[in-house]
């Protein structure tokens, strides 16, 4: 028996062995990395979707200007977005998160302006409202250099800033006092 031979297949087979277990590990933990991304991506996505209907209830709420309705009860309620913020917080990194709680605690000064029956055509209403939509935006962008490696600026869009103050027409034309 020639044990050369016999050292070169055994070697041979246990770098064959070894290279496959090495390929499966990586691509099982490619793929659990890509899940993770995935869930990030998708409760990212449910995050800003219940803030934004919250926003957009709490609008009408300022809009309609009915005294009977409750904004927290009425806004965040049916939003559930507090249900969706604790998955938020579960799968964020640690700089969307802060991005996301800032858009948050925002929605929620808007809400208590809206609490205290300022309309959407007062100043009180727009002085929360114009800083709520800089932290949207400033979530979005960090949500994109997250899963994305990509950004983009106000200037992306032909716009001053991110809180929209230069694209309104209510704070461009004067706010109403109180209304």
């Amino acid at each position: 028996m020639d044990w050369g031979t016999l050292v070169a297949t055994v070697s041979g087979g246990f770098i064959a062995i070894s290279g496959t277990v090495l390929a499966d590990h990586l691509r099982q933990r490619h793929e659990k990395s890509r899940g993770a991304a995935d869930r990030r991506r998708a409760v990212y996505i449910e995050f800003i979707s219940a803030v934004g209907d919250c926003h957009a209830r709490l609008r009408q709420i300022a809009q309609d200007q009915d005294p009977s309705t409750d904004p927290d009860r009425a806004a965040l309620g049916e939003a559930a977005v507090h249900e969706v913020r604790e998955r938020f917080f579960i799968d964020a990194s640690a700089d969307v998160a802060g991005a996301g709680q800032a858009m948050f605690a925002q929605l929620r000064a808007v809400q208590r302006v809206v609490g205290t029956g300022a309309g959407h055509t007062s100043a009180a209403f727009h002085d929360a409202y114009h800083p709520y939509l800089d932290r949207v935006w400033t979530y979005r962008v960090a949500v994109r250099r997250e899963l994305e490696d990509r950004t983009f600026s106000p200037e992306s869009f032909g716009w001053d800033d991110w809180d929209g103050r230069d694209r309104c027409p209510i704070c461009r034309h004067g706010l109403t006092a109180g209304a």
